[in-house]
């Protein structure tokens, strides 16, 4: 039987570092666009220039456009025990074939 010693536990905050992997399937280009473009307007966080930037890179690449759709303190939101510290995220094309079963990431440059 193991007993632990409540006065050797770590007292400091424990950093665990979550990495997850999503292949998303883009069916209709033109709603994601859209929807991406009102989601960047509407965005009380954005100042100026970081939402000109935004939609410029989703005019560019509206592959990018999933990108503001992901929130991870939505994810995080209600772990009891868990606050957010950092965060970053991006999406980018890459070459999948859903029939191979053993896949590895392989963006594709444009």
């Amino acid at each position: 039987m193991t007993t632990i010693d409540p006065s050797s536990e770590q007292s400091d905050p424990r950093y665990v570092r979550v990495t997850i992997e999503l292949v998303a399937e883009i069916t209709d280009e033109q709603a994601l666009k859209a929807a991406a473009l009102e989601q960047v307007r509407n965005d009380e966080y954005l100042d100026d220039a970081e939402r000109a930037q935004s939609v410029e890179a989703i005019e560019l690449d509206p592959s990018g456009s999933l990108a503001h759709f992901i929130d991870p303190i939505e994810l995080l939101g209600d772990v009891p025990g868990v606050e957010l510290t950092s965060a970053t995220w991006e999406s980018a094309h890459t070459e999948y074939d859903p029939d191979e079963e053993t896949w590895e990431e392989h963006s594709v440059e444009d």
